[in-house]
């Protein structure tokens, strides 16, 4: 792939993203599945850099997914602002909540607890609002109801409207927005695999009727030999000059035939103009030199986490809840304290605390003390597949799971004491049509910095990829304890090569 594919403006495990302006800042929210805190909320100057200030479902009164599986949970949320409020509204696929939605006057927090939206039926909830003040709901199908949005209380049937070209699948991630003279309703067709594309029509009332864009797909890499592939579940937003930009997801394929992405869906950017009264999207590229306003360049994130906060940073995702006695950062001041409660990375309760991988190479390391515990570092799709280097009980290891097969790839003895775990992903090049996307090494070290580093096994990274697991998320690189209680002193990210 190397440096000449179009970047995301958020990499890694960021899909369905929804945006909207308020003045000359932005406001951009993403799916977590079966992750918590739920809907990571981002803002922006420039749409190009972005930085997390919070999650929008951040408390277990909010957000239950003690029933979700793997791609289960929170789906494709719309966030918008009218009336001087924030509002987000998105879908709870665990059984446990169904749709619901949640206002704030900050979006960086805290957000209301939620109003459950029982008779919203479906998922990707919009929300839009008419000149007279009524609120629109449309859901994927493609169907629509009138709504309360301060109640839930649903005002009529709904019914269905426009859902895209004739004989494509799955129409989904409807929006609805009002430009100039018409209405217009944007969704995404085809699935959210290659054959993925977003479509628009347009009409002159909320209700329709709708006419198509004689160009639909307005958006799409089906068949095309592009490095991004997979896109649509798109949002608009207009820039404070009146440029119209588009943000959709896509993602990365690599290695040879058919492509692996590893790294989830991706949030990408595009520039759209507007002829004869129709959006056309321009090309997705690296080079961003068109936007009309000067980028905000943002400090970078900060290599290390040393846990020296009371709390964790936004970005740390755990899996369906966090519960404190099971995670803390008071417990032992500046170490991240893990107790047990599941045996294995395959356990749905296991006790896991992690971030998106986000670079197609990088290395991750921790110092860990599991003097009372089991416990290490994983690179994580699902329970199913997941590879782990951990240790306790005076030896380290290199569990690989991949579908219904579990095996120890590597151990050998260790001293007592805290160790240096590490993972390392390195991107490959399509050497041939079989080559894998990437290679997963993982090594162990003394917490001396001149100690050196013992290597125990490297793992091809296909087997940790949507074409192989399905589903709908991307890797998480993280902690996890499971078996008594283990301390993690620090976490490093680096991206790039090595």
């Amino acid at each position: 792939m190397g440096d000449t594919a179009p970047l995301p403006v958020l990499p890694g495990f960021h899909p369905d993203p929804s945006v909207c302006r308020v003045g000359e800042d932005y406001y951009l929210v993403c799916s977590s599945f079966e992750y918590f805190p739920g809907v990571p909320v981002f803002h922006s100057r420039d749409l190009v850099h972005w930085r997390q200030i919070g999650n929008a479902l951040d408390r277990p009164s909010q957000l239950r997914l003690s029933r979700a599986g793997s791609s289960g949970g929170i789906y494709a949320p719309t966030l918008r602002h009218h009336d001087g409020r924030f509002w987000l509204i998105t879908t709870n696929a665990s059984g446990e909540g169904g749709n619901l939605l949640v206002t704030a006057t900050d979006p960086a927090g805290p957000w209301s607890e939620p109003v459950m939206l029982p008779g919203v039926p479906g998922i990707d909830p919009d929300l839009a609002w008419d000149q007279d003040g009524t609120c629109w709901c449309t859901v994927a199908g493609v169907s629509q109801v009138r709504l309360d949005p301060h109640t839930g209380k649903v005002l009529g049937e709904p019914h269905r409207i426009w859902s895209g070209t004739r004989g494509a699948k799955a129409p989904e991630a409807p929006h609805l927005y009002r430009i100039g003279e018409y209405w217009y309703l944007m969704i995404a067709e085809g699935g959210t695999e290659r054959g993925h594309a977003v479509s628009i029509a347009r009409g002159p009332a909320p209700t329709g009727p709708f006419q198509a864009c004689p160009a639909n797909p307005i958006l799409t890499h089906r068949g095309e030999e592009h490095p991004v592939q997979n896109t649509g579940h798109a949002d608009l937003v207009q820039g404070p000059d009146g440029s119209w930009w588009m943000v959709f997801l896509g993602v990365r394929p690599g290695g040879g035939t058919p492509g692996w992405h590893v790294l989830g869906r991706e949030t990408f950017l595009a520039p759209v103009e507007w002829v004869d009264g129709w959006p056309v999207v321009g090309e997705v590229t690296s080079d961003l030199s068109g936007i009309p306003w000067p980028l905000q360049e943002q400090a970078d994130e900060p290599v290390r986490d040393d846990f020296d906060d009371s709390s964790l940073r936004p970005q740390w995702i755990s899996l369906r809840d966090r519960p404190e006695e099971f995670c803390t950062t008071a417990e032992r001041p500046g170490w991240l304290t893990l107790r047990a409660r599941g045996t294995s990375l395959d356990a749905a309760d296991v006790v896991f605390v992690g971030r998106r991988q986000q670079h197609l190479s990088c290395r991750a390391d921790v110092l860990i003390d599991a003097a009372d515990g089991r416990g290490g570092l994983a690179v994580r799709l699902d329970e199913h597949h997941h590879y782990e280097i951990e240790t306790g009980d005076g030896e380290v290891r290199v569990v690989a799971r991949i579908g219904p097969l579990r095996t120890v790839v590597a151990s050998q003895p260790v001293p007592a004491g805290p160790l240096v775990l590490s993972v390392q992903i390195t991107e490959k090049q399509a050497e041939d049509a079989r080559s894998g996307p990437d290679t997963v090494s993982f090594a162990v070290a003394g917490p001396e910095a001149d100690g050196g580093s013992t290597d125990l096994a490297a793992l091809d990274g296909r087997y940790l990829s949507t074409e192989v697991a399905g589903g709908f998320t991307g890797r998480v690189i993280g902690m996890y304890a499971t078996a008594g209680t283990v301390r993690f002193d620090w976490f490093d990210y680096v991206s790039g090569g090595f």
